[in-house]
C-alpha cells in the first residue's frame, strides 16, 4: 500500500482524465478489496453534491456490479474507501459461497465493518462523525431483523459492542 498524499495524488490524475471507474478499480486493488465475484464498476445516478451512494447490484449467487456515482471523488478518500469496502463485503455476502440471504443481516455486517474493519483491516478508520452515522445506520438494520428473532441473537454482542462505541463516541464529544 503506498502513503495517503501519494494515493490521492494517482486518484486525481485518474479524476482528472475523467477515468473515474479505472480510480475505484486502482483503489480496490491498493487495499486488497477485490473478490472472484466481483463483476467491476458501473455509474449510478448522482444524489447530490452532498451525499454519495453505492450499490451492490447483482442476484444473490451470481456476479456482482457495483454501482458508483461519477461524482465519487468529490468526496473524502477515507470516506470513500469505507464505503467501497461496505459494497465489497456485499459483493462477498451475495457471493455462492456465502449467499446471506437477508438484507437487513448483510447491512448490518456491512455497517459494522465499517466500524470495527474485521474483514478489511487496511481501511482507514472513519472520522467520529462518521461512525456515529454509520453506527445508527447498522442500529436500524438490527432493529428490521426482529425483535427477539435468530438473527438479533446471533448479533446481540455486536450489537452491544457497536451501543458501547456509539456512547463511547458521544463521551468523547461532550
Amino acid at each position: 500500500m503506498m502513503n495517503y498524499e501519494r494515493l490521492q495524488s494517482n486518484i486525481n490524475a485518474y479524476k482528472k482524465t475523467g477515468e473515474i471507474l479505472e480510480a475505484a478499480r486502482f483503489l480496490i486493488h491498493q487495499f486488497n478489496l477485490d473478490d472472484e465475484n466481483f463483476a467491476g464498476f458501473g455509474f449510478r445516478e448522482e444524489l447530490e453534491k452532498e451525499s454519495i451512494l453505492l450499490t451492490a447490484n447483482g442476484e444473490i449467487g451470481e456476479m456482482q456490479h457495483v454501482m458508483i456515482p461519477k461524482n465519487i471523488f468529490d468526496f473524502d478518500l477515507t470516506l470513500v474507501l469505507n464505503m467501497l469496502a461496505h459494497e465489497m463485503l456485499h459483493v462477498r455476502q451475495k457471493s455462492p459461497r456465502m449467499m446471506i440471504l437477508d438484507k437487513n443481516e448483510r447491512e448490518w455486517q456491512a455497517y459494522y465493518e465499517m466500524l470495527f474493519h474485521t474483514n478489511f483491516p487496511q481501511i482507514p478508520e472513519l472520522s467520529d462523525y462518521y461512525k456515529n452515522f454509520f453506527g445508527e445506520k447498522a442500529l436500524i438494520y438490527y432493529s428490521r431483523m426482529g425483535e427477539g428473532s435468530e438473527l438479533q441473537l446471533k448479533y446481540l454482542e455486536q450489537k452491544l459492542e457497536v451501543e458501547k462505541f456509539l456512547q463511547d463516541i458521544k463521551n468523547k464529544t461532550i
